[in-house]
């Protein structure tokens, strides 16, 4: 059994038919696409996938700063700057 992430689930086809209702009804939340009762796809409001990217590059930036946090380092005199 496929988990699904979402309170409201559609068929492609249902999605295909009435895409502006559906948008209208997910009302800024996820919606499953299903395609043979699976999900299929998710679709998402903008400014969640915009929130879910910021959030995966400040993972990216904290896993960086652990994997340098212990050198090599580079001493450097800020007169010579």
């Amino acid at each position: 059994m496929n988990a699904i992430y979402s309170h409201l689930t559609v068929s492609i086809t249902e999605l295909k038919r009435n895409f502006a209702s559906i948008i209208q009804q997910a009302d800024n939340s996820p919606v499953a696409i299903l395609n043979h009762n699976k999900p299929e796809a998710y679709l998402i409001p903008a400014a969640h996938y915009e929130k879910l990217l910021a959030h995966l590059e400040e993972l990216e930036d904290a896993r960086l700063v652990h994997e340098r946090a212990n050198g090599p380092f580079v001493e450097v005199d800020i007169d010579e700057l």
